[in-house]
């Protein structure tokens, strides 16, 4: 297995959970706090914070401490991974539904 495919594993593993997807949301709006982005989940911080170091150890996202509070900011280049994996994918079933389009409506170039 090629390394490309480890870690678009690795970064759809972490956007297959709502709670890390709702982390991707939030910052998609801009960098916020692990206590801000914590507050709306229904679970112990220290639960929460599994998920912060799931995002993170995928690339989707970066941590930085300043004191006591840790700031979570988007990778927006990791992101781009999945768009072009989804990019690709959507090309390819797309010609393949053109090819069964052009054979169901013009069955005698078929022959």
């Amino acid at each position: 297995m090629d390394n490309h495919s480890v870690v678009l594993d690795g970064l759809f593993v972490a956007l297959a959970d709502p709670t890390r997807r709702a982390v991707i949301r939030r910052l998609g709006c801009g960098r916020a706090s692990v206590g801000d982005l914590a507050r709306d989940a229904p679970m112990t911080l220290p639960s929460f914070m599994k998920h912060v170091r799931m995002l993170e150890s995928n690339g989707l996202i970066h941590t930085t401490k300043s004191g006591r509070v840790r700031t979570c900011e988007l990778n927006r280049e990791r992101l781009a991974l999945v768009e072009d994996w989804l990019a690709q994918q959507r090309r390819i079933w797309t010609d393949r539904t053109d090819r069964l389009e052009r054979f169901v409506t013009h069955p005698e170039e078929n022959k």
